[in-house]
């Protein structure tokens, strides 16, 4: 039986309807929550990311590159939103994350030694990709794809060419 996850990456209220939020996330919460129901019928595994940031946010690299406070911890900005919030069930792993992409997850996918790992969430070009790279370099043998139709960007200019850079490292790209 393959061995199979779904990552769903920082779909939280700060990146949805927050203060780095936009319509196009919005769009994807009843997407995002079927793709984990049909993970868990077929028995795969669930696993978010929670972009995290603490109260100096604005004194960091990134917080100096992007002067936005957001996903701080603890805030309502910081939670999972919606149906997709809804779907988090006990014993899902969650993995908060300082930064763009997670070594964390890169090593919880090696232990675990997925054949298939898919990943949903928001923003393509930035957290989703930059995981979709962790998830390659821990399996570098196992099948890593991403949904186009559960994943958005700000800039579909930037989605699209992400999604053909994806491509160029072996990441299969879905809905296309």
């Amino acid at each position: 039986m393959m061995k199979k996850c779904l990552i769903v990456v920082d779909y939280q209220k700060d990146f949805v309807d927050g203060v780095l939020g936009f319509p196009k996330a919005q769009a994807l919460d009843e997407k995002i929550a079927a793709k984990i129901a049909e993970y868990r019928a077929e028995k795969g595994d669930v696993i978010f990311t929670m972009d995290t940031h603490e109260e100096n946010y604005l004194e960091t690299q990134e917080g100096r590159k992007l002067p936005v406070p957001h996903c701080i911890r603890g805030t309502a900005g910081w939670q999972l939103y919606g149906k997709t919030a809804a779907a988090f069930q006990q014993g899902d792993l969650l993995i908060e994350k300082p930064s763009f992409p997670s070594y964390e997850l890169g090593a919880v996918l090696r232990e675990k030694g997925y054949d298939a790992v898919e990943l949903a969430g928001v923003v393509t070009d930035i957290c989703v990709l930059s995981n979709a790279v962790i998830a390659k370099a821990a399996l570098p043998e196992a099948e890593i794809c991403i949904d186009a139709a559960c994943t958005v960007a700000v800039s579909e200019e930037m989605r699209q060419k992400t999604f053909d850079v994806m491509g160029s490292l072996q990441i299969e790209v879905r809905n296309r």
